[in-house]
């Protein structure tokens, strides 16, 4: 199977992470593809941001359409996750969703752990869409700036693992979650470290699209995951425009 993992912002440094991470958990017959926003943010915070990330990432798996047998958006927030979910009829899977599954099959109660507190009001959103909202003991976050997206591992670790102790022992979590692309890998760093299991969104979106694809339970032509209808449009880059025009 060949799986096209997306990056909806533009660092190639958290690309290189979750390409890394993919890979460590992949099946040795899965043929993994990455490709990095063509545009947009260095990382995403904000609602605008995601829309921004959502767009980039549609248009690289019209772009790239026929390549793949299943496709990730690896960004916590799922960025134009359930837009791309009714463009392909190929599995679709957001890190979000992904790491939450796992979550809920670990435990009763989860927290995550951001890297910013602007980003926490657009996460709790994610999770409220998934309807998992008393499942959330809390979500707790870095307060400091980030000198490099691609180092906030290394520069944070330490708070990193502070914040997850925080919640279990103050928010009651059952299980962590590791937020965002630029953790990737994070949670391995930390096995044994933590009195609770700890998940890693990058490697569960991984696992999930593997078993969605496997599994072959086809695709939506009825509902609210169809295509979208037939109309006119305009401005639209040339491989989304012409996926907007097919017919299933």
């Amino acid at each position: 199977m060949r799986i096209l993992v997306i990056n909806p912002n533009i660092s190639e440094s958290v690309t290189n992470l979750i390409a890394q991470e993919s890979r460590r958990v992949a099946s040795p017959d899965t043929e993994l593809l990455f490709a990095t926003a063509p545009f947009g943010v260095e990382y995403i915070e904000t609602r605008m941001e995601a829309l921004i990330g959502g767009y980039a990432a549609a248009c690289v798996a019209a772009e790239r359409q026929g390549e793949y047998d299943g496709v990730i958006i690896d960004a916590f927030g799922d960025p134009g996750l359930l837009g791309i979910k009714e463009l392909l009829n190929v599995p679709v899977v957001g890190m979000t969703e992904a790491a939450l599954a796992s979550a809920c099959l670990l435990g009763q109660r989860f927290s995550i752990i951001a890297i910013s507190s602007r980003i926490k009001a657009w996460y709790l959103e994610t999770v409220e869409r998934s309807h998992l909202t008393t499942r959330l003991a809390s979500i707790r976050s870095l307060n400091d700036t980030l000198r490099n997206i691609g180092t906030v591992q290394e520069d944070h670790a330490e708070r990193l693992k502070e914040l997850a102790i925080e919640a279990v022992e103050q928010d009651g979590a059952d299980v962590i979650i590791l937020a965002g692309a630029p953790l990737a890998g994070l949670a391995r760093g930390l096995e044994g470290q933590l009195p609770v299991p700890v998940v890693d969104g990058v490697s569960s979106a991984v696992r999930h699209c593997e078993s969605l694809i496997a599994l072959n339970p086809g695709y939506a032509v009825k509902g609210s995951f169809a295509l979208p209808p037939l109309k006119s449009n305009k401005g639209l880059p040339t491989a989304l425009a012409a996926m907007l025009d097919r017919t299933r």
